[in-house]
């Protein structure tokens, strides 16, 4: 079956294979949708370039997963988390993290990656086979992926952060155990997928504090870059991309996260800099550019044009290799959202 052209272009871009325009998404949160409303809805609907898919009353359909839910719940890992306001992402309890004391290792057992999903919930397999048959019908990609958060941040997850730091700097004997058995359950999770035709599979994973790494480059390749390693290769070798998210400060492992087999790198803007990700990017894999998010609540509708011209300015190759994501959360003024979809629309700009 033909890809639908906005599919055309956006593998076009991820393979530097001359894409025709730079493929964009603007996405927001669920807070953000509950703030404005009809506001929003509008800005949307005078866009359908970068929103093909909307169509008017959809923002009212929106049902809040688990973990965008005010209150506390416990994950299928025993992990609890805690949401402070409808709309927002949950965040772990660390004070409750299942392997905070690792005495509790001896007796805890990796749920079944195959039967439940990270909320608990069983998986329908039949019915995720379908979609991507369907989507494969459709011209559209059949996409699979992980939870968030499913390698490195599922480790301190488990253990608490400050916990896991420890692990890291103390070389702590039981830490490669438990990070075989996060990499095996994720790796399961990856063939199921492989298995079920999937074109492209996407990792999320915050790697990075605001201005470094939260370990020594070191210490990532020989903790986590086995992991991604084996995560990503699965799906090269099957002829599958492989998009990453990650926020914050990555340009020490760019080139490992590279040679783990990445496809397609979403880095933020303001960690790494457009001169850092123009480096050690351009030319060597495909970036889905998270534009400015701490810039978007303050900036003037000037300022974000600025932004974002730069970033096409720096990163633009005919060949292709750049897209753009700008996510807006509910502290950024609807005209100021406004702006960013008009800038986009006259840089020729489409949806991804």
């Amino acid at each position: 079956m033909q890809k639908k052209p906005e599919v055309a272009n956006f593998l076009k871009a991820i393979t530097f294979n001359r894409p025709e325009w730079i493929p964009a998404s603007v996405s927001f949160l669920p807070a953000t949708w509950l703030q404005y409303g009809k506001s929003l809805e509008k800005i949307v609907l005078a866009h359908p370039g970068l929103f093909p898919q909307y169509q008017s009353g959809d923002f009212l359909k929106i049902k809040l997963p688990r973990d965008y839910q005010q209150g506390r719940w416990v994950d299928v890992w025993g992990v609890t988390w805690e949401g402070l306001k409808d709309g927002l992402a949950n965040a772990p309890v660390e004070s409750l993290a299942p392997l905070r004391d690792w005495a509790a290792f001896d007796s805890f057992r990796t749920p079944d990656p195959l039967m439940f999903d990270w909320y608990g919930q069983k998986i329908d397999w039949e019915e995720i086979s379908g979609n991507l048959q369907q989507a494969k019908n459709d011209g559209s990609l059949a996409a699979g992926g992980l939870p968030h958060g499913a390698m490195y941040m599922r480790l301190y997850y488990l253990r608490g952060f400050s916990n896991f730091m420890l692990d890291i700097a103390e070389h702590h004997p039981r830490l490669e155990t438990l990070i075989s058995s996060v990499t095996d359950y994720n790796l399961a999770l990856v063939k199921k997928w492989l298995s079920l035709g999937v074109e492209m599979m996407f990792f999320g994973d915050d790697l990075g504090f605001q201005k470094s790494l939260p370990m020594s480059p070191d210490d990532w390749r020989r903790y986590l870059k086995p992991s991604f390693f084996k995560l990503f290769q699965c799906c090269r070798k099957a002829c599958v991309l492989v998009s990453l998210h990650t926020d914050g400060y990555i340009l020490d492992i760019i080139p490992d996260l590279i040679e783990c087999g990445v496809s397609l790198l979403n880095p933020q803007v303001r960690p790494n800099t457009l001169v850092g990700i123009k480096k050690f990017c351009q030319g060597k894999v495909a970036v889905r550019l998270d534009l400015d998010r701490q810039l978007f609540p303050f900036a003037t509708p000037t300022e974000l044009r600025e932004h974002i011209e730069e970033a096409v300015a720096q990163l633009f190759l005919p060949e292709g290799g750049l897209l753009l994501s700008a996510e807006c959360g509910p502290d950024v003024p609807l005209n100021n959202i406004a702006a960013i979809c008009e800038i986009l629309k006259e840089l020729g700009c489409r949806a991804i």
